[in-house]
């Protein structure tokens, strides 16, 4: 495990196209741009293994179920499974029965959607205002200030103070704390130019 925090990627910043397997579906089907909704949108890159996603699933569902009625969530997991297996697919679908997680779980095979959004580590939490239907980058950063290591409880302050506020706001204007966490694990030979550089 490395530390690493996460990446500054420029607010307004577009969301990608994408097309990845759902494996949080009975059917592993694929899931594409298409099946995005009218709410806005919340990008998590998580994984199975990672200490510090373990340490927030909990808090992932509660705020899951806080938030859903206006804004639509997406888990996406970038790490090569190849070598990293506790983050194949297969685990991937259980840790999300585990945890009762009923929102995509796409898995990133080429590593591709990751790149294009400078992702760096697990958990990343990308919210994207769909106010105009066109998925700009509102907040980039972390869930809150707690840690594993830390005695500050779990809240999704900063996140949800982002998301009460791209309801009336045009530009998130507050700090926006970097995430932390395990980093990507990028397959050997491909890792992205910016890697070990956060």
């Amino acid at each position: 495990m490395v530390k690493t925090q996460s990446l500054a990627v420029p607010l307004g910043t577009r969301l990608p196209e994408f097309q990845m397997l759902n494996v949080n579906s009975d059917k592993d089907e694929t899931f594409n741009f298409s099946y995005l909704d009218k709410r806005h949108l919340l990008i998590m890159f998580l994984c199975a293994h990672c200490p510090f996603v373990k340490y927030v699933e909990n808090e992932i569902l509660r705020l899951s179920k806080e938030i859903k009625d206006y804004i639509q969530i997406i888990a996406v997991s970038s790490n090569d499974a190849l070598n990293y297996p506790d983050d194949s697919p297969v685990n991937l679908k259980n840790q999300a029965k585990r945890n009762n997680w009923n929102f995509p779980y796409l898995y990133d095979e080429d590593q591709s959607f990751a790149k294009r959004l400078k992702a760096a580590c697990t958990p990343d939490f990308y919210l994207f205002s769909n106010s105009s239907r066109d998925y700009s980058l509102f907040y980039h950063g972390q869930l809150d200030s707690s840690r594993p290591s830390n005695d500050i409880p779990l809240t999704s302050k900063d996140l949800l103070s982002a998301i009460e506020a791209i309801k009336t706001e045009k530009i998130f204007s507050h700090p926006q704390q970097p995430s932390l966490g395990c980093n990507i694990k990028w397959k050997v030979g491909s890792e992205p130019s910016w890697f070990g550089k956060s």
